[in-house]
């Protein structure tokens, strides 16, 4: 099996992500996925494992999380989702991902488990579910060299198909906001009794600064039931924003262990929380027996870089990229256009999922608009553009319709000076086909 042939299998399950239904079963049940990994002589333990879950901010966070214990020097995996531009994207060894080879060996491995799983019982098998028993198998494989497994929940927590966990060293419940309502609640509460369940009896849970203040007590309630450790970084730590440029920016974060100085490159207040939260992780582990160093804490948040978040992709004109994808993404990405950057104009460019609050996220971000070019990208779920005109089209802007990225793109520039702004945003899938187009980046597809 090569690496095409390993994404077209991969294509032919249930895929959420893509909207793609395989099996009258709407997602992959957590027995079907147990039944795989036994079947695989469950490569998910011999490790210590971070199990990271929330709405927004939990790629980032994971990954500043991964990088800290990587600074420590010990080996360690990440498992992440979407991607932006290949799969290989989604499992990480010390910060590298694995190569289309290993990729397409590992999924050629574990196939003949996943066609027995697919002859069970059980039910429906997805492709989420396949990524995570082979992100388990390649990381088994680099044994006895990785010691630590950062894992990110694909969907909600409790019923996730990464939830198979035995125990965790610590749960991590990034910002909650309303996401996936039919599914997890139609509340941030109600969303956060199911991402909860990721925390495991004897663990830790770190929870990030959350907007609705149910939230917490949901979730500290959660760690009275199992025995777990709860910690409140909102009450805990206190951030101060420092001096800030369109590549970086630098903090204060002051703890119960004293106070930091840090640098990031991402950008936005956003991701402070997510650094502090990063930080109140290694925290919790050396307060479990890990050692972690200050050099480890703030060369892990200084080098983790995750594109698409506000990144910076041209300067003149400037060129923004983010995946908001919700109407509070959308808010914090008004502030943080209008905090860190210096512009004249601003031009949107934004594609969304067909499920998407389009005019929630529009009423944030229109009013920064002189003009609003809605596209579609490559996905089965992606909105009509002409669709999204007539929904957005009446907030105040112009609004044109586009049916490709590259084609949004153009439009945009044509009309921006060198002092204006593009902004690319919704879906990271427009976010990733704006790379492509403008840095070349994409090399594998898919």
């Amino acid at each position: 099996m090569d690496y095409a042939e390993a994404i077209d299998y991969l294509m032919s399950f249930t895929d959420l992500e893509r909207g793609v239904q395989r099996s009258p079963n709407p997602t992959m049940s957590l027995a079907s996925m147990r039944a795989l990994l036994g079947r695989l002589n469950d490569p998910q333990r011999g490790r210590r494992t971070v199990h990271v879950t929330g709405s927004k901010g939990k790629g980032t966070t994971a990954a500043m999380i991964a990088a800290i214990l990587q600074r420590q020097e010990l080996r360690t995996a990440l498992f992440t989702s979407p991607h932006l531009h290949a799969f290989t994207e989604r499992v990480a060894i010390d910060g590298a991902p694995v190569s289309p080879q290993e990729f397409a060996a590992g999924l050629g491995a574990i196939r003949p488990a996943v066609e027995e799983e697919l002859r069970s019982v059980h039910g429906n098998v997805s492709t989420f579910g396949i990524l995570t028993a082979l992100f388990f198998w390649l990381v088994r494989a680099q044994v006895p060299r990785v010691a630590w497994q950062v894992v990110e929940v694909g969907l909600g927590g409790t019923f996730d198909t990464t939830n198979v966990l035995d125990d965790t060293d610590v749960a991590v419940i990034t910002p909650i906001s309303l996401e996936h309502t039919a599914i997890l609640g139609r509340t941030p509460v109600e969303i956060a009794g199911d991402k909860a369940g990721i925390v495991k009896p004897g663990s830790a849970c770190v929870l990030a600064p959350q907007r609705d203040p149910g939230v917490a007590a949901v979730v500290r309630a959660r760690c009275d039931e199992v025995g777990a450790d709860f910690v409140d970084v909102a009450a805990r730590y206190a951030v101060e924003p420092g001096e800030r440029h369109v590549f970086g920016q630098a903090f204060v974060i002051t703890g119960p262990n004293g106070t930091r100085e840090l640098r990031t490159p991402m950008l936005g207040r956003h991701q402070l929380d997510n650094a502090a939260t990063a930080v109140a992780v290694a925290d919790v582990l050396a307060e479990r027996g890990q050692p972690i160093s200050e050099p480890a804490i703030a060369e892990g948040i200084a080098y983790t870089r995750v594109h698409g978040r506000m990144e910076v992709m041209g300067q003149r004109p400037l060129i923004v990229a983010d995946g908001a994808h919700n109407a509070e993404s959308a808010a914090a990405l008004a502030d943080a256009l209008r905090e860190y950057f210096t512009w004249h104009r601003c031009f949107l460019v934004i594609g969304v999922m067909a499920d998407k609050d389009l005019r929630g996220m529009g009423m944030q971000l229109a009013r920064l608009a002189e003009l609003i070019v809605c596209t579609r990208f490559r996905s089965p779920r992606a909105r009509d553009p002409y669709e999204m005109v007539r929904e957005i089209g009446g907030l105040g802007p112009p609004a044109v319709a586009e049916e490709l990225v590259a084609d949004a793109l153009d439009v945009a520039l044509a009309h921006a000076n060198p002092d204006d702004l593009v902004c690319v945003t919704g879906s990271l899938y427009v976010v990733a086909e704006a790379r492509e187009y403008l840095l070349g980046d994409g090399a594998f597809g898919s």
